[in-house]
């Protein structure tokens, strides 16, 4: 069978209470929900979660949706820090990877979805994350900023596609609730355009748009 991981990579600092947090933590039931009573997607995917702030902490595994009841929460505190995020990703990726392919799976170069409201606290966070998109399973990164996110910061993390909150008449709630439909809508999007023998593969197609955000310019790619 085809696979394809992905993850969410979330900022759980101080700055992060309140609306920002509420709106992924209310976000995630949707997301299960639509993925795993999608036969085609939940087959097709994995899905782990990861909080940060000054360390990092899989919430949840890499799994897959329809076998679980609900997400974990999200719960701020604790500063801005990349580092331990990227290396604990990093970590994360290489041993499920191996783990999807030694059950005989084919898997697609994983997905990252990375949501962070602030600037980096940690000195070196670079080279973790250089470290993580230049090893054997380098996974194509998203990155959103919102709140006071620094633009440059969220596009040297990003590999793929870099996303902003666009100005506060967009609400940090808003723009996340936004953020996870479209997550959503890409899944299933993929999923069904596949053929019915799945020969046409399956690769994740994200929004170049989304609403509540403005893209970002990649310079490296």
């Amino acid at each position: 069978m085809q696979i394809l991981p992905f993850y969410m990579v979330c900022d759980e600092s101080g700055s992060m209470s309140g609306p920002p947090i509420d709106a992924i933590n209310a976000a995630l039931p949707d997301l299960h929900q639509e993925i795993s009573t999608n036969p085609t997607v939940a087959d097709k995917t994995r899905f782990a979660l990861i909080g940060f702030s000054d360390d990092a902490t899989v919430l949840q595994p890499l799994v897959d949706l329809s076998e679980l009841d609900s997400l974990p929460a999200l719960a701020a505190g604790g500063v801005t820090s990349y580092g331990e995020a990227f290396r604990t990703l990093k970590k994360c990726v290489e041993a499920d990877v191996a783990d999807l392919k030694s059950q005989g799976h084919e898997v697609y170069r994983p997905v990252v979805f990375f949501l962070s409201d602030g600037v980096p606290t940690d000195g070196g966070w670079e080279q973790a994350l250089q470290d993580l998109t230049s090893s054997r399973y380098a996974p194509k990164i998203i990155a959103f900023g919102i709140g006071a996110a620094d633009t440059a910061t969220i596009s040297q993390v990003a590999n793929f596609r870099a996303f902003m909150q666009q100005d506060s008449s967009v609400s940090p709630a808003a723009a996340l609730r936004e953020f996870a439909a479209s997550l959503t809508r890409s899944i299933v999007r993929s999923a069904s355009s596949m053929s019915a023998d799945g020969s046409t593969g399956f690769s994740l197609a994200v929004d170049e748009q989304v609403t509540g955000f403005t893209t970002v310019a990649l310079d490296k790619l």
